[in-house]
């Protein structure tokens, strides 16, 4: 049975846009279900290191860069690099489901906080990466453009663990 939440068909651009985020959230760790911490750091394909860990780990940093960092303007380091390298997090040599999934959860419910106490989507912040203001609607587009991405990645490397396919 799939328990992910349905996003909404009619809504204002908020709802709308908050309830694929959610939809894309609830399939990433629907490809991650019941698989030990063995399967879910198993790569790809050679040369690649990409695992289903990796992308939870990703996204974690993702999650944290984009709301907390860029839109709530807080000065922390990424999760897994204090150098600001995205590319650790995709290489979970050891690292286990509770590890990878706690910060997931910690910062999706970050992310979630700072959205709904925003004002309204016109919320602009800096990021210094483009050298650009963006707008939390962006921000919002942005993830679900990444978790579409991954999310395309976590299908094919499920599939490879055990022949689980599907939405």
């Amino acid at each position: 049975m799939d328990a992910r939440p349905t996003p909404p068909l009619i809504a204002d651009e908020r709802e709308m846009l908050r309830g694929f985020l959610e939809f894309h959230r609830a399939t990433l760790a629907m490809k991650c279900a019941e698989l030990s911490d063995e399967d879910l750091r198993r790569r790809s394909m050679p040369p690649s290191t990409l695992s289903l860990l990796g992308l939870v780990r990703h996204m974690a940093e993702v999650e944290r860069t984009w709301f907390r960092k860029i839109i709530n303007g807080e000065d922390i380091p990424l999760v897994w690099s204090a150098d600001g390298d995205y590319q650790v997090a995709y290489d979970p040599a050891d690292g286990t489901r509770a590890e990878a999934f706690a910060a997931w959860e910690t910062e999706v419910a970050h992310a979630r906080r700072i959205e709904r106490e925003a004002e309204s989507l016109d919320v602009t912040a800096y990021n210094p990466r483009w050298d650009e203001h963006v707008s939390l609607r962006l921000v919002m587009m942005h993830m679900m453009h990444e978790y579409a991405r991954h999310n395309g990645h976590a299908d094919f490397l499920r599939e490879g663990i055990d022949g689980v396919t599907g939405a």
